[in-house]
């Protein structure tokens, strides 16, 4: 992926290596999804009234555990004055961010709009969202309740060594999908979504949840397409590795390494296989309607 002509955003809070704890000592690392099958659920049914992925949750749920009889449990985010990192993971991931400010103010402006651009933060191990509090277990997510996006950069090297995606482009994807999350709820889908699923059967409910994800990879083809038309950013083996990712993120790819078998009806982001073709949609047309998950046959 091309950097050179990416404006490098301002909107990143970088607490790395500082502690998530007022006094702390920086806490332990949750693991991630560890959690028994009541805990899950209660997971899976709280995510879709706090609006946030199921997964974040399941993080949330895991960080509020330890914090019982743990004094390194995080009270608090230490504040950061947003800015440009300096080292050179900081400086991609601010690339990456600024490029798509970039593109969705353009999107935005087109419609007679303006776009309010998210906030990036960069922690490690343990972070207090607006959310609540979560581990890095739990993946990077978006908090529609401070409208910030969260990562431990850890993530990316677990996406090349443990889910076998290796590459910039693979990266640059999955900042892509979380901030198609943010246009989702600066748009009003998130909170009609969130409405009708208070509304639904369970069945409709996942059925739903997948949709919002799928939507967050087209709105990341979408990115990638008005990004290279407007800066080429696109390098030979880029889409390979943001369809690598995509299907390495896929509800069947992850049920398969956890648990040796598939259950679809209980995905809540799509089978890699929907996932790699919603992310080439948005590709391929560049077009937000062509983004509408919810009234697709597909």
């Amino acid at each position: 992926m091309r950097t050179d002509g990416s404006r490098r955003s301002k909107n990143i809070e970088d607490i790395r290596g500082r502690s998530p704890a007022a006094g702390g000592g920086g806490g332990r690392r949750g693991g991630g999804m560890k959690l028994g099958l009541g805990g899950m659920l209660i997971a899976l049914a709280a995510s879709y009234f706090l609006g946030i992925d199921p997964r974040v949750v399941m993080g949330l749920v895991e960080a509020g555990s330890q914090a019982t009889g743990s004094a390194t449990a995080p009270a608090a985010s230490t504040a950061a004055t947003p800015g440009t990192p300096k080292d050179a993971d900081g400086d991609f991931v601010a690339a990456v961010l600024g490029d798509t400010e970039d593109t969705w103010g353009e999107i935005f402006r087109a419609s007679g709009s303006t776009y309010e651009q998210p906030r990036l933060v960069l922690f490690t191990r343990e972070v207090v969202s607006g959310c609540g509090p979560a581990s890095s277990g739990a993946g990077p997510f978006y908090c529609p309740a401070d409208r910030k996006i969260y990562i431990d950069l850890a993530f990316y090297r677990e996406l090349e060594t443990e889910f076998k995606a290796p590459g910039d482009f693979a990266k640059a994807y999955v900042l892509a999908h979380e901030v198609g999350h943010h246009v989702q709820t600066i748009t009003g889908t998130s909170q009609k979504i969130r409405a009708a699923q208070s509304r639904a059967r369970d069945a409709e409910k996942n059925m739903l949840q997948v949709m919002m994800e799928l939507q967050a990879d087209c709105y990341a083809g979408l990115w990638a397409h008005h990004a290279n038309r407007s800066r080429q950013i696109l390098e030979s083996g880029d889409i390979e590795e943001a369809l690598g990712a995509a299907s390495a993120v896929g509800d069947d790819t992850i049920q398969k390494r956890m648990q040796g078998h598939v259950v679809p009806e209980s995905f809540t982001h799509g089978s890699a296989q929907q996932r790699m073709a919603w992310f080439k949609r948005g590709l391929e047309s560049g077009s937000v309607q062509s983004c509408d998950t919810f009234n697709s046959r597909s």
